[in-house]
Formats: C-alpha cells, structure tokens, sequence
C-alpha cells in the first residue's frame, strides 16, 4: 500500500490539497507547515522537496478526517493541459481493424512513427469522482475508455526516453468519455481535411472523469506492468494490462516534450485497451453508472444522466 496518496477535497472554504493516510485525510498545508500547499498544484510545483516534507509529516489520527465523510474533487484543479494519446493498445488496435475488415496495423515503431495526441480542455471537460456527467442531450453514442493518467510533477522539455519517468509525480483513473456521433462533421465528404471534429468528440463539458486521488510514482514500480478493468452497471467491459501499450508513457513523455513544455500539474492520458463501447455496438445512456479500477491506484465511480 501506498505511504500516502495526494488529493484535492472540498472544504468550507473551496477546494483544498489533501494528504490521505490509511484512510484518513489530513489538510496539505496545515498537516506539513508550508501555506503553499494549499492546492494540489502548489504541492506538485515543489513536488521533490513536498515528497520529503509529506513523509516527515507527522499524522495525527485526531487531526484527520475519515475518507468516507470527504467530498473529493478531481485531483488536479486545474491542470494546464491534458494530453491523450490515440490508439495506443496493441488490444485495441486489433480490436478496431477486426470492426472494419481491415488488415492489422505494422507496429509505428517500425516505421519511425512517434506517438500521437489531442487535447482535451484543463478546465471544463474535468469531472469529480462521484460526479454526475450529463450526456443525454449532447451524445446518443457515448463511449467509455478506461485510462492510466499521469501526472507531471517537474518541468519537461526534450526528455529522454530513459529519464522520462523522472517527470512524473504520480497516477491516477481517468475516463476519455467520447461522443462518437460528433467526431465526423456531418454533409462533408470523408475525404475533407474538415470532416473530423475533436472538440466536440472528446473535449465537452464532463468528458475527463479523473481521480480518485494521486498515487506517488514511487509506489508504482512499473507504470507498463498494471492491470485496468472498466465495469458499465457492474458488467466488466475493459479487462487489460498497461503492458498492452503501443508506446509506453515513457516514450509520450519523451515524445511530447519535443515540442512542448511539460509543466506540473499537467495531465498525460495514456491510451484505452479493447472493450470500447464503439467497437460492441453498445453506448452509455442515463442511468448508467461506470467503474473504473486501476492496480496500484484506485477505484473511479461516476454516473450518467
């Protein structure tokens, strides 16, 4: 089990970082002394020198409060960007080309290809852990999409693959909800550079349920090595492994930063395996309820309306 996980719960006063210890949550700032962690993303700002100061904290059970009396937010309020990877389950993958008759893809690797991603936005797609996510009136074709985030803890800009890892502050679920009947523009011709849609696909108001905390990355010894089950109203629909990944994290990483400054508090979705609802006919409705399970990291619970 991890030392202790990273949070944002809401208190009185708005929205604040939380430490979790055995199921009890103490506030950042006061549980270590440093006003600056009053916010998730204080904490990460600092995040080699916060990682010391959290372990050093003392935690008092009288201090706390019991994790099942807490209202938890999205762990990170809010991040600069949330990068998603696409296409990026060997699972998957195959899964899509036996759909449409088509022969399995070459490894991108083989190729020289790097891995590849949109955005989703860092402020109105997120959605708390227990949140409500109303789609009935935006989507006849939701789809759901289990994925391993990561969270930056450190500038980076042109990484290597081999110290990528080094950026990473901790884990968390997150749910690339997709509105699959608004990604291709309709009256355009498949062939237009205008047919796709990707803000309307993947970055309206709820699509990234996220949380329902941060596990430290040095509790996760292998982000490759972890197993994801994904359940619509307790019926297992996603059941994978990170190692089924076409790029691994570290090579988004590396990849992203090429171009771009990775900055703390950033988001990196990391790619869904097999068992999307596109590719069994099958889409969310109201009343649904959606769990996503990651090892090593946590549970994420949220509902459709």
């Amino acid at each position: 089990m991890a030392e202790y996980r990273l949070a944002t719960y809401q208190s009185p006063d708005g929205p604040r970082a939380g430490i979790i210890v055995n199921e009890a949550l103490f506030d950042a700032a006061r549980l270590t002394g440093r006003a600056s962690y009053t916010t998730v993303l204080g904490v990460l700002e600092d995040w080699d020198a916060a990682q010391d100061a959290i372990s050093a904290a003392k935690a008092d059970k009288s201090d706390g409060q019991s994790l099942d009396r807490v209202k938890l937010r999205a762990p990170v309020l809010w991040p600069s960007a949330i990068y998603c990877a696409g296409a990026n389950y060997a699972d998957h993958a195959a899964e899509m080309a036996r759909l449409h008759n088509r022969p399995p893809e070459a490894d991108p690797h083989s190729v020289g290809l790097r891995s590849w991603h949109f955005i989703k936005a860092g402020r109105s797609s997120l959605a708390d852990p227990g949140a409500t996510i109303k789609i009935s009136d935006y989507s006849k074709q939701t789809d759901w999409e289990i994925e391993l985030a990561a969270v930056i803890g450190k500038p980076a800009k042109g990484v290597s693959v081999e110290n990528a890892l080094d950026y990473v502050a901790g884990y968390t679920a997150a749910n690339d909800v997709s509105a699959r009947d608004r990604g291709r523009r309709p009256h355009i011709s498949d062939t237009s550079p205008f047919k796709a849609d990707w803000v309307a696909h993947k970055s309206f108001d709820g699509s990234c349920p996220l949380g329902p905390w941060i596990t430290p990355a040095r509790d996760i010894p292998d982000p490759q090595k972890l197993g994801l089950k994904l359940w619509v109203n307790d019926v297992l629909k996603q059941d994978s492994n990170t190692s089924q990944m076409i790029f691994t994290l570290a090579e988004q990483i590396s990849h992203l930063s090429i171009g771009t400054t990775l900055q703390p508090g950033d988001v990196i979705l990391t790619g869904t395996p097999a068992g999307v609802g596109s590719a069994r006919g099958e889409f969310l409705k109201a009343g649904d309820t959606v769990k996503i399970w990651i090892e090593g990291v946590g549970t994420l619970i949220n509902n459709f309306s």
